[in-house]
Formats: C-alpha cells, sequence, structure tokens
C-alpha cells in the first residue's frame, strides 16, 4: 500500500518581502500603493513632500533606480524616510524598471532586489549615518547652485512675467479676500500642529481659507472649512474627496497649454474647477491668488519656510516660491509666529471684568479709613432700617 507523502513548505527566505509597484512617475506608483508594499522608482533627489507622501501609504522599502542624493544640494527626503524607517536600496539600473513586474513579490537582502531566488538587481543600502554623510557633502554644493539660482530666477521671471508683474491669467474668485486676512494651508508635515496653534486666529478673525492639495485633508481632520481649494497633480493623485467637496471654489493648477494629469477625477466628482495654468508651484498660485485678491495678511501653514526647504523644491520650484514670496513682501507671515504676533481681540466682557475689579479694589480701599468706616456703618444702618421697613410692611399686609 501506497502512503500519501505530505510535501514540506518551502524553506522563508531572509529579507524584507512585498508586493512591487513599479512606475518611472513616483506619483502614479502611490496611487497604487499598499502598507508593506516595495516602490521601485527613477526618483533623483527625493524630496521632502513626496517622502512624506510614501510614509503615508504605509510602503515598506523604496528602491530607486536613480539617487536618492545626488549631490547638487541636500534633499529631505532621504532622510525623512530613513527616520520613518522604510528601508532605501539604490540600484543605479534603469533597467530594472522593466525587469521588475508589477505586483509581483520581491524582497529586500544583502543590498540586493530579488525575486524569490532570483537576483533582480544590486546596489546599496542607505542607512541614517549614510544619509547625514551624503547631505553633509550635499551641503557644500549650495554655493554652486546659488550661483546657478539668479539665471534661473531671471529664466522663470521672463516666462511669467505677466502673471507676477501684472496678474494676468489668473482666475476671478466670488470670494472676496480684499483687506480681509487669507490663511494658506499646505499640506506640510507640521501643518497639524500649526493649525492648532491658529484656532483663536480662525475663530476671531474669520479669515478666507485656501487648501492646497493635501492640505485640504488636514483642513478636513482639523474641522475647517475651506473657501478655496487649489489643487495641482499632486493634490489630484493623494488629496482625500471630502476636502474638495467641502470647498465652494475650486482651482485646478494646469501647465501653460492647459493639461493636467488626473483632471478627470475632478470630473467624477461633479467639480468644475476654475483653471489656472502657470509653470509656477501650486502652493505659489495659492499665495498669488491671496495677493491679488488683495488680502490684508496671508498666514502660511505647512508651507516652505527654511533655506533646506527652499532648495529642496527643486531649481523651478525655487525660483517660483522666491519670487511670489518677494510679490507679498510684507504681508506673509508664517503660522508660527502668530501665536508671537497676534494676541487676540479685547472683548467687552473684558472690559466688564478689568471694570468689576477696579470697583472691588477700590471699596476695599475705601473701607480701609476712617472715613471709609462711618459711610460704611452708616449705608449698614440704612440698608438694616430698609430691610426693616420692608418686613413690617409684609407684616402688615398678611
Amino acid at each position: 500500500m501506497k502512503f500519501r507523502t505530505r510535501t514540506p513548505p518551502p524553506p522563508e527566505l531572509p529579507g524584507l518581502v512585498g508586493a512591487a509597484r513599479v512606475d518611472r512617475r513616483t506619483s502614479a506608483a502611490l496611487l497604487r500603493a499598499h502598507p508593506g508594499d516595495v516602490l521601485v522608482l527613477a526618483h533623483q533627489d527625493l524630496d521632502r513632500e513626496t517622502a512624506h507622501a510614501i510614509v503615508g501609504r504605509g510602503v515598506a522599502a523604496v528602491v530607486n533606480t536613480r539617487p536618492f542624493i545626488s549631490g547638487r544640494y541636500p534633499n529631505l527626503g532621504p532622510q525623512v524616510l530613513v527616520e520613518a524607517g522604510v528601508v532605501l536600496l539604490e540600484v543605479l539600473d534603469p533597467g530594472l524598471l522593466t525587469a521588475v513586474r508589477e505586483g509581483r513579490q520581491v524582497r529586500i537582502h544583502d543590498a540586493g532586489l530579488w525575486a524569490e531566488v532570483e537576483q533582480l538587481g544590486a546596489g546599496r543600502v542607505l542607512d541614517a549615518d549614510i544619509v547625514r554623510a551624503e547631505m553633509e557633502q550635499a551641503r557644500s554644493g549650495l554655493v554652486a547652485q546659488l550661483q546657478t539660482f539668479t539665471h534661473n530666477a531671471t529664466e522663470f521671471l521672463r516666462r511669467e512675467q505677466d502673471l507676477l508683474l501684472h496678474g494676468l491669467g489668473a482666475p476671478r474668485l466670488d470670494v472676496a479676500m480684499a483687506n480681509r486676512p487669507v490663511l494658506v494651508v499646505a499640506g506640510g508635515p507640521d501643518v497639524a500642529a500649526e493649525l492648532r496653534t491658529l484656532r483663536g486666529f480662525i475663530a476671531e478673525q474669520r479669515p478666507v481659507v485656501i487648501g492646497v492639495d493635501t492640505g485640504l485633508d488636514a483642513l478636513v481632520a482639523a474641522r475647517i472649512r475651506a473657501h478655496v481649494a487649489v489643487i495641482g497633480p499632486a493634490g489630484l493623485d493623494a488629496a482625500g474627496d471630502e476636502g474638495l467637496r467641502w470647498a465652494p471654489e475650486i482651482v485646478l493648477h494646469t501647465d501653460r497649454t492647459d493639461r493636467v494629469a488626473g483632471a478627470e477625477r475632478l470630473e467624477a466628482l461633479g467639480v468644475r474647477p476654475r483653471r489656472f495654468g502657470s509653470e509656477a508651484s501650486t502652493e505659489d498660485l495659492a499665495l498669488l491668488l491671496a495677493d491679488l485678491g488683495e488680502a490684508s495678511v496671508v498666514v502660511c501653514a505647512g508651507t516652505h519656510a527654511t533655506l533646506d526647504e527652499f532648495l529642496d523644491r527643486q531649481r523651478a520650484g525655487l525660483a517660483s516660491t522666491f519670487l511670489t514670496r518677494l510679490r507679498l513682501g510684507r504681508r506673509l507671515v508664517d503660522a508660527d509666529a502668530v501665536p508671537t504676533l497676534y494676541a487676540g481681540r479685547v472683548r467687552g466682557w473684558h472690559l466688564a471684568l478689568v471694570l468689576a475689579v477696579g470697583i472691588l479694589a477700590l471699596g476695599v480701599a475705601v473701607a480701609t479709613t476712617p472715613i471709609g468706616n462711618a459711610w460704611f456703618a452708616d449705608a449698614a444702618r440704612t440698608v438694616g432700617h430698609w430691610f426693616g421697613d420692608v418686613g413690617d410692611w409684609f407684616g402688615g399686609a398678611t
């Protein structure tokens, strides 16, 4: 008699295992990503905003066929990913994008990318020490980057001079901003904390609120309604539906040819946006809308404020941000500065409380003097006589 034998399971292979999400466009790969997946990208100098989007998707590892840090400038994305525990594997082989099949189970082991026992590519794993060292080296290249900045800014101003100098090409909005404060909320990593510090300012000043891309999600989480939503390609990929439905006015950031990938999503939501064609960043277009609306002050939350963050925006984004903020000038205030500059509005009950405390203090001071004692004794006798007369009146009435 022949007995059936049970085949033992294959031995578990070492390394980090996940489903591959492969795309040359990082935003497209993120749309398909799920927690635990492995992204296979071609994204040189990974920036901070993209890194936060990757962390938000719960991705376990990123395999990059281009340098995470090329050394041109200290981009902040790799540091964000390493601090979040995301594995970074750099395999400088463009053919890897075609060698890895979408959705296939891959694993990262010994600085290599494997499909079971087949090695698809090999490179190096970036840890916190490597990222820190390469960031320091990249900072030494800032001088060269800043030398080219003048040329880039001049070229950007030449292409966008009608918008930056005269406001031509910007859509007209129904919401009135003239002589009102405007709050522009982008999807930066600290935006939730910044919105908490602004609650008093928002409640008292009632600013016009403009949400930018994933900044709309932060507004929804804080239960703050946006009056205007400014959506670009990144927002079409990542922003939630609720924020888009909340905003009465939607502005869609397109290129100069009036095209943008993913605009059909707005059509599916029944949204008819106003279109804004420009080479500036979506965040900067929101600031320009506030400026063209003649806002009294523009408060920014979740936006770029430091030199490293500006440089992290690539060359075109750096020129856009610099020239836009230069146009707004003294009206532009960062959210972190508002609690220091704004102490709140004086209300009527504040004055009434101060008046009551003052009268009480005056009464106590007068009561300590001989004349005050005599006044209070006469007043006590008068009140006592008055209560006695009232008692006699009620007694006679009964």
